[in-house]
């Protein structure tokens, strides 16, 4: 749908989302894989925030900001899925200019808010290992509150900075986004305008968001291994970075396909692999990381054996 402006073109009032091109029967399959991931994500993550809410025994820095994690995965999961799922099953696909820039907004806050939170896991990490005895002074309630809410400050001056950029830009008469959601890069290909200035505000601040977070964890995880291996017995150097371990693996993860999508200059180059690669952190991300957490942690297995307990006894 397009209106009449001043000028040679017509400005775009609606955007058709083209999505992955299979045939009508694959398009069922994907919709109903789209579907078990998006009901694994939901359980799992409420799962996980649950379990710790009402656990008294969860109630620590650690288990504040890995409920945070899980909120975030549910949040930015939810922004892409539910419109996904719809224009499977649908053969208009289209999704309104307001609606667009209101999923592109909120999918970049939640998941520059995301990359920063991990860099304050891993922080708390560092903070648990190497300074046990200030660990309750530096990591009080407060001071996690704190720092939280700097994630998300963070992830709100990147959002309203790239939704900025991206939706002051025209799009004359062009409005078929060759993606499954409102992306930066689709966006981008589709604008009848010079992009440069985009593109590299895009690469500098993907790469600042990046390598700042990136540091925080590298410096935190240098420091966690010395003290580690300082330790003298191999059980102790073993249970002492077994906490680590689920934080390494959710971080690898996400900044390994973060970075493939947005911190290289050829990342908005191949339509097909930016929209593999973006299913793998919309929705894949999401839906592991709390299968990472609880799987590899034990304090949340014993929390949920002892929820099941307590409800077949109420029984």
């Amino acid at each position: 749908m397009k209106t009449g402006v001043p000028g040679n073109f017509s400005a775009v009032t609606e955007f058709i989302l083209l999505g992955f091109r299979v045939t009508p029967q694959l398009q069922n399959i994907l919709f109903l894989v789209f579907l078990l991931i998006y009901m694994v994500i939901l359980v799992g993550n409420i799962g996980m925030t649950v379990i710790i809410k009402i656990d008294s025994r969860l109630h620590t820095p650690m288990y504040f900001f890995l409920r945070n994690l899980s909120y975030l995965d549910l949040c930015y999961s939810t922004v892409i899925a539910p419109k996904t799922l719809t224009n499977f099953l649908s053969t208009r696909k289209t999704i309104s200019y307001n609606a667009c820039a209101t999923q592109f907004f909120f999918f970049a806050l939640f998941v520059t808010t995301e990359g920063f939170l991990l860099a304050v896991m891993a922080y708390d990490r560092f903070t648990a290992i190497c300074s046990p005895l200030l660990y309750p002074v530096r990591m009080s309630q407060h001071v996690c509150i704190q720092l939280v809410a700097g994630s998300y400050f963070c992830g709100c001056i990147n959002s309203m900075v790239q939704t900025g950029f991206t939706f002051t830009l025209q799009f004359c008469g062009e409005n078929r986004i060759d993606h499954f959601f409102c992306d930066v890069s689709a966006l981008i290909k589709i604008s009848c305008v010079d992009t440069f200035i985009n593109e590299i505000v895009l690469f500098i601040l993907s790469a600042v968001i990046i390598i700042t977070t990136s540091l925080v964890i590298l410096v935190s995880y240098s420091y966690i291994l010395t003290t580690v291996l300082k330790i003298p017995s191999t059980q102790g150097r073993r249970k002492t970075f077994s906490t680590c371990g689920s934080h390494i693996a959710v971080v690898s993860l996400f900044y390994g396909t973060v970075f493939f999508m947005y911190a290289q200059p050829g990342a908005l180059s191949s339509p097909e692999k930016s929209k593999v690669v973006s299913v793998f952190y919309t929705l894949v991300i999401p839906m592991f990381n709390p299968l990472i957490y609880s799987l590899r942690n034990r304090d949340v297995k014993e929390s949920l054996k002892r929820i099941m307990t307590k409800k077949r006894s109420s029984h």
